[in-house]
């Protein structure tokens, strides 16, 4: 009696977005900051009818009330009120809004005039190569935080400036990733063949060379949005940000750091936000790493 042998079956994940989220799935430290960050862009989004008052309102028969836990608490108030009476969970949802704008922002201005930059450099070399590099390089060498202080003090306090400054701070990392992948993609068959189909610079560098350098933009993008919010909270808290009464975590660290002993809960929980979001976006970038980098794909 003849038995046939069926093939084992092997099984490999589908390609293209499936893929992607098969590798980035994995990681479940990613996944978890995908669904905290989700929930605080829901909040953005959502914030004038998720908060139960307005940010800028005051009840000043409610000053510096405790959370609802404590026993001197006033129910309205979930997370308790500021020294001026104002429900910090309303300025904390709102506060999510300049947050992730200001990370947008930034990251999208950061990105755009870093890529421009990065693909010059390492398309054409020679003294576009010198002279942007050692541009990048002079910006690198002074503290991100002083750099970005120094600027505001120029253009002047405001959330704007301060978007502005950290974009220029933060676009030198972009420059020079670019620079690295265009190098080692320029000299590629692919490239070459596009030469010799008539291709030009312009072609060339958005078209053939670019595409093929998003990966580790993509990660370096991610990374660098919660750089933008913590060098933010930390321009507001010097108040050279935004600028009160604006709910941004920041600013709110900023008007309440003399009540750290009496009601550390107003204090707290803007830390607190800006802890977890930065530590959320930065769990996504670590699955991005790991679902967008051939090398660390497991098998």
């Amino acid at each position: 009696m003849s038995t046939t042998t069926e093939p084992p079956v092997t099984t490999k994940p589908v390609s293209g977005l499936r893929e992607f989220w098969y590798y980035f799935s994995v990681n479940r430290g990613a996944v978890i900051g995908l669904t905290v960050f989700a929930i605080l862009l829901i909040c953005a989004i959502f914030a004038p009818w998720i908060a139960p008052y307005s940010p800028d309102v005051q009840f000043r028969d409610a000053l510096l009330k405790p959370p609802v836990w404590d026993a001197a608490a006033d129910p309205r108030f979930l997370l308790g009120t500021d020294p001026v009476g104002r429900d910090i969970l309303s300025r904390l949802i709102h506060g999510a809004r300049f947050s992730l704008f200001i990370g947008f922002f930034v990251v999208v201005g950061a990105l755009v005039v870093g890529v421009v930059l990065g693909v010059l450099a390492g398309y054409f070399g020679g003294w576009v190569d010198a002279l942007v590099m050692r541009v990048m390089d002079i910006i690198l060498a002074f503290p991100p935080l002083l750099l970005a202080l120094v600027l505001v003090a120029i253009l002047g306090p405001g959330l704007f400036n301060a978007m502005i400054a950290i974009a220029l701070v933060l676009q030198p990392h972009f420059a020079r990733l670019v620079r690295a992948a265009v190098m080692a993609e320029k000299n590629r068959e692919y490239v070459t063949a596009a030469k010799l189909s008539g291709a030009g610079h312009i072609r060339l560098m958005l078209i053939t060379i670019l595409p093929n350098c998003l990966g580790p933009l993509i990660v370096q993008a991610t990374l660098s949005f919660s750089n933008a919010i913590l060098e933010a909270a930390a321009l507001g808290f010097l108040g050279m940000g935004a600028q009160p009464p604006t709910p941004e975590w920041g600013t709110m660290l900023a008007s309440a750091r003399e009540f750290i002993i009496k009601a550390p809960w107003v204090v707290t929980f803007p830390g607190l936000a800006i802890l977890i979001t930065v530590l959320a976006i930065n769990l996504i970038g670590d699955g991005l790493r790991d679902a967008l980098d051939p090398k660390l794909k497991r098998s």
